[in-house]
């Protein structure tokens, strides 16, 4: 699948410093960004306009700066759980939608009941998801190791919410958590830390194929691979859905390896949701 470009910009040149700390760091396959159904609601953010002739003569050039915002068909839209995991098993990355050479872990998918939820003692662990998601999925990959290259592991997750402002609020409420723990146990044996995120609302830095996304770089360190080595996470949400992307860098794998896989299969999911739920001409 051909990567956005838009994404490409947003991930390869450079990230929105937000925050950061020192130390370790986690997260779960399928991460999914927004651990929990916040009650408060986002506000709805939009800009553009128009950007006059620097010359202020004989006219004006258009430049909008407001994405084409993803507007669902209601007849395509899911409001049914069983609708909604349908969509998302069309829309969640395969291991095809990294590249070649990737392929299914195991266990491949994440329970659709699971929700992951970062404790006050910041490690992750998996509980339900609230009553705002109306379904939710994540699958599992590896890059497997080869010419003295670690294994990547990778992940994607698809999350359909009730409302746009409940997915808003997810991705929210991820940038929250990398403030409130700059470094995060996955599991046993798991870290990910010196997290810096940055978010970008649609319309900024060539941002036009979401509402919001959020990406987050760090260490990651595991009993298995060893460590530390390059971490990366993406989140984007397009009206009342979230698609996010993981990979976990081992030994000999450069960040701009994982990262070319991380915006190849978040773009893949970006133009497959487009796809499947605007409405057809």
């Amino acid at each position: 699948m051909r990567r956005s470009s838009a994404l490409c910009a947003v991930a390869l040149t450079g990230l929105l410093a937000g925050c950061s700390g020192a130390g370790d760091g986690p997260e779960s396959d399928g991460r999914s960004g927004g651990r929990g159904e916040a009650s408060a609601s986002a506000g709805e953010r939009a800009s553009g306009g128009t950007a006059p002739d620097p010359g202020g003569g004989a006219g004006t050039s258009a430049v909008p700066t407001a994405p084409r915002a993803l507007e669902p068909d209601p007849a395509r839209s899911p409001t049914t759980r069983a609708a909604a995991l349908d969509l998302i098993r069309r829309v969640i990355a395969d291991p095809d939608s990294f590249g070649s050479g990737v392929v299914k872990r195991s266990p491949y998918e994440s329970g659709p009941a699971t929700w992951p939820v970062l404790g006050k003692d910041c490690v992750w662990h998996q509980g339900a998801p609230g009553y705002g998601v109306l379904a939710t999925l994540g699958r599992s990959f590896e890059l497997p190791a080869s010419a003295g290259k670690g294994p990547v592991r990778l992940a994607a997750t698809v999350t359909v919410h009730r409302t746009r402002e409940g997915a808003a609020w997810e991705v929210a409420e991820s940038i929250e958590e990398s403030m409130r723990c700059p470094t995060q146990r996955l599991r046993d044996g798991e870290l990910i830390g010196g997290l810096v995120a940055g978010a970008l609302f649609g319309g900024e830095a060539n941002q036009n194929n979401s509402d919001d996304f959020l990406s987050e770089t760090g260490q990651y360190r595991s009993t298995e691979l060893g460590g530390p080595h390059y971490y990366a996470w993406q989140q984007a949400q397009a009206h009342r859905f979230t698609v996010s992307v993981t990979g976990k860098g081992a030994k000999g794998r450069t960040e701009r390896e994982i990262d070319d896989l991380v915006v190849q299969a978040q773009a893949a999911m970006l133009v497959r949701l487009r796809s499947a739920v605007e409405k057809q001409s």
